[in-house]
């Protein structure tokens, strides 16, 4: 992981256009193709960022410029980093990470689900659970009545950020031809109404699912149809 911290301006085109003034920023380069521009203020969101897989380019010898561009489809997302001053460059190697632990209700939502996959959607069936990617395992991955591919990410609570995970298993996933047009299921217990509306923005299905119905001891709630 490289971190610089830079007195920098940033711009972001693509879907839209916005600019971040020259100010003191931290510059966080991973070595999964992530990119994050954080301010000492704002809490832990960063200012700017761009998800994996990009393209990075460094210019200038000390540094004056990088340049992160993603393909979005039809699209080209872009951050334009223009350093004007660094006042620390360091990179770490930081090994191995661990894959993130689920909790005991998330792990067993994604064993009942695994054994009842049609919670997910009508018609579905499991191939695998845990199918591995480079960028971590996608919790369940299923194929529907048309023998299409769906990736489904668990969550106990569903916030903005397993939508954003989700996307990044997505992206990668649809690099394979054979898979390009994989789509995407989030599963949870409780789906926060910000992380609903930008996963319906991105043509992802969201399923809130009831631990006691899957567990057998609660009846589904009948549904009418008028």
């Amino acid at each position: 992981m490289r971190l610089i911290v830079a007195r920098c301006e940033v711009t972001y085109t693509g879907r839209l256009t916005a600019v971040l003034p020259e100010a003191l920023r931290l510059l966080m380069l991973k070595s999964d193709g992530s990119v994050l521009v954080h301010a000492d203020t704002g809490g832990y969101k960063p200012q700017n960022w761009m998800t994996p897989p990009t393209a990075l380019e460094f210019e200038g010898e000390p540094l004056e410029r990088i340049v992160v561009r993603k393909f979005a489809g039809k699209t080209e997302d872009r951050l334009d980093i223009r350093i004007a001053e660094i006042v620390s460059d360091v990179t770490h190697d930081m090994g191995e990470a661990a894959e993130l632990e689920k909790d005991g209700v998330e792990k067993h939502l994604q064993e009942l689900l695994a054994g009842q996959p049609h919670w997910c959607g009508e018609g579905f069936r499991l191939v695998r659970r845990e199918w591995p990617t480079d960028i971590g395992p996608v919790d369940l991955m299923c194929r529907d009545e048309e023998d299409g591919w769906i990736a489904v990410e668990i969550k106990r609570v569903a916030t903005i950020d397993a939508v954003e995970q989700l996307t990044r298993y997505l992206d990668f996933i649809r690099r394979d031809p054979a898979m390009a047009d994989c789509t995407g299921v989030l599963a949870a217990q409780q789906i926060k109404p910000q992380a609903r509306t930008l996963a319906e923005s991105r043509g992802l299905r969201c399923v809130e699912v009831d631990l006691m119905v899957l567990r057998g001891e609660r009846e589904p709630e009948l549904t009418l149809f008028v």
